[in-house]
């Protein structure tokens, strides 16, 4: 089968101020958000505002306007405006020794305060904003051998699972167009990318050049077929692992670019009709695949003293060898004698 062979591109430029502009990168951060702050001081600064036109109303007969009409309701909150914005156009003054002591004491102290959420949000939104853009400069000059996760649904939160279950310092980054998704990823303090996986941009965001590792875990096998071939044109020698519905999707995926493949449903099946006659089994081969306490299954590249010797020799409980990515059996291979690239699948305790 021939696979495609992605020709060499040049690195991919990322407008990092972009990329905090339209919210599309995320650098996890335990601090209140920037929009949520803003909007608690927009609604203070209004509150202060209604605050003194209610004071100037009630007070009116001690104001004066140009016309010399009485004050309404909307000339209050306009004189409320103008002087706690400190514009203060003389059209409307206080005449009598009550209004000026309101002035003195309520409206003077509401300016200072208007003027401090003001100025409080502009500075809190550029803080923030310079705050990400150097977060995700630093990120990006670190990122490298991540794995990027490209869905983070059902499957891609089980196998951000995995990843830390056997490496709790592994950096992940997560890509997705779903903000509930999103949201999670970032609860979890993983750095989260705005968008479709199948755009350039958006994977170039995510630094999948320098990724060791890139799981494709989105719920549609065109999607997949999609996302798989543009991770493997910027990323040509990171390993991508895939997940799909229907095994007819295997072949195109491997042509793609995709290492390993996974059918999930036609998985998910053979799991249910073995749980029929033995339902033990089924827990086992689950305790098997995850990192938590006791065995699990696992594999390592052999070292240059095992060249030419059997694999039993080398590993108590071998399940087999892979050799130019097929994985031969014990016992089926004809040869059992391990060469150099070889690798061993076994079976590891958690005491190593």
């Amino acid at each position: 089968m021939k696979r495609f062979v992605p020709r060499r591109t040049k690195t991919e430029r990322v407008d990092v101020a972009a990329l905090v502009a339209s919210a599309t990168l995320r650098i996890p951060d335990p601090a209140l958000g920037p929009a949520r702050a803003i909007a608690r001081r927009i609604l203070m600064a209004v509150a202060a505002l209604f605050l003194a036109a209610g004071v100037v109303y009630l007070g009116r007969s001690g104001y004066r306007h140009v016309n010399g009409t009485e004050l309404t309701f909307v000339d209050a909150f306009y004189y409320a405006t103008v002087s706690l914005s400190t514009t203060g156009y003389g059209d409307i003054s206080p005449i009598t020794p009550r209004a000026r002591l309101t002035n003195i004491v309520v409206i003077t102290p509401l300016r200072v305060v208007f003027l401090v959420l003001l100025v409080g949000t502009t500075l809190s939104a550029l803080t923030e904003t310079s705050r990400q853009i150097t977060r995700i400069k630093r990120w990006r000059r670190r990122a490298s051998g991540h794995t990027v996760v490209v869905g983070y649904g059902t499957k891609g939160r089980a196998a951000v699972d995995a990843v830390l279950a056997a490496n709790r310092r592994a950096k992940v980054a997560v890509v997705d167009s779903h903000p509930p998704a999103l949201e999670a990823a970032s609860a979890r303090e993983l750095t989260t990318i705005a968008g479709s996986g199948s755009q350039r941009g958006v994977l170039a965001a995510a630094a999948v050049d320098r990724a060791e590792s890139i799981i494709v875990a989105v719920d549609r096998d065109d999607a997949c077929v999609l996302v798989t071939l543009t991770a493997r044109q910027l990323a040509p020698s990171a390993r991508i692992v895939a997940a799909v519905r229907s095994s007819s999707s295997v072949k195109i995926l491997k042509q793609c670019g995709a290492d390993t493949v996974v059918v999930s449903q036609e998985t998910a099946g053979r799991l249910l009709g073995v749980a029929t006659s033995s339902p033990t089994v089924v827990e086992a081969f689950e305790h098997l695949l995850s990192h938590e306490r006791g065995a699990f299954i696992t594999e390592r590249a052999i070292s240059a003293h095992e060249h030419g010797r059997s694999p039993i020799d080398c590993e108590k409980h071998v399940l087999g060898v892979v050799r130019e990515g097929a994985l031969h059996r014990l016992g089926r291979s004809t040869d059992d004698r391990l060469a150099p690239g070889d690798r061993l699948l076994y079976l590891r305790s958690d005491q190593g």
